[in-house]
This record gives structure tokens, sequence and C-alpha cells, in this order.
């Protein structure tokens, strides 16, 4: 199983790291078992590079690490540009209203907005975690366009039924919903009356 992972120049890097971090403890795990593993390509654009500094204050080189494969944002020779090559789908976390903006409107003219492209044209899954507050109207217009063209809207925020008591635990609640809507099973966060009596 491939898939594509975006992070965007958004403030939320580390909904995009800890997916990351997550995947990769799912294959180590998968690894000892001798089940599939996930392959992940990833796209973090230059603004993203500056908001992991800024925000986590980790170098973006060990962010990288944590991918299978690594396409600039600028390469369109890249395979997830074509539609022929085959994916699971598209998790971009964080997604800017930039990114937003380029995938509801076709502006494929990054990696990033050709790769959501594909998978809306393909119809293929897009997960776009989108991070902005307040909206504006033309926010929520891009969003209603994407939803149209078959993308999913899962904006940043988490639920609180689950008491988290860090931040990686409301990461790990958006990353884990990210990886249901993709179809990956996961038991990355706590689910609604998980530890409920019967």
């Amino acid at each position: 199983m491939e898939i594509v992972i975006g992070i965007s120049g958004a403030s939320g890097a580390g909904y995009g790291i800890r997916l990351l971090e997550i995947i990769g403890r799912m294959n180590q795990a998968a690894e000892k078992t001798g089940q599939e593993q996930i392959k992940i390509h990833l796209v973090m654009t230059k603004a993203a590079e500056e908001i992991i500094r800024l925000e986590t204050g980790r170098d973006p080189a060990d962010i990288k690490k944590l991918a299978d494969y690594v396409h600039d944002e600028n390469n369109f020779t890249a395979p997830i540009a074509s539609g022929s090559y085959k994916t699971a789908g598209m998790i971009i976390a964080p997604c800017s209203m930039k990114t937003l903006g380029q995938i509801a409107n076709g502006i494929a003219d990054n990696l990033m907005a050709r790769a959501a492209d594909v998978c809306l044209k393909d119809e293929r899954k897009l997960i776009l975690m989108t991070r902005e507050t307040p909206l504006n109207l033309i926010h929520l217009e891009n969003m209603v366009r994407a939803k149209k063209a078959g993308a999913t809207i899962m904006p940043a925020s988490p639920g609180f039924y689950g008491k988290p008591q860090t931040i990686d635990d409301l990461y790990d609640i958006m990353t884990g919903r990210a990886l249901d809507l993709l179809g990956v099973d996961n038991d990355v966060y706590k689910r609604w009356k998980q530890t409920a009596e019967p």
C-alpha cells in the first residue's frame, strides 16, 4: 500500500509530522509480523519547512527521513504526478488555505496540488486537514468546491471526549481519524465509548 502525505505551509506542522511517525511505528509492527507495510510518498513545501523549524524546532531534513520517498514540490516528473502510478490516496496535514484554493480551483502548479488533482480525477481518497480560523467566505467556498470534486474536508479540530492530556494526544486523534478515512486500520486514539462499561 502506498499513500501520499503532503505538509503545506499552514500552522500545525505537528499534524503531518505525527502522521509520519505513527505510520512508521505501524510499519515496524507490521514488519515483525510479516504484514503489509505502508509506503509513504512525502511532499513538503518550502513554507512547511519554515513552519516546522518555527513551531517544532526540528530540522525538516530529519522529518523527510520518516518517508520512503521524498519529492520536491516542483518535481512534476515524480511518479505521484501521474494517475497511472497507483496509490491508495493522499492526506494533506496541515492543508493551508492557499493549497486548498489551488486544489479547489484546479491550479496544479506544484507537485502537492498536482498529486491532489490526480486523486480527484482518478477518484482516490483525498483528505484535506484544513488549518485556519476564522474562515472567510472564500475559504468556505473553496471547501465546498473541493468537497463537490471528491475531497474529504477534515478541519484540524480534535474531539475531547477521550480526555486528551497532551498535545501529542490531540495530534493522535486527528492522525487516527485521517487514517480511518483513508481505510487504514489503526488504534492510534481512544474512540467514542471505547472504554465505557458494556
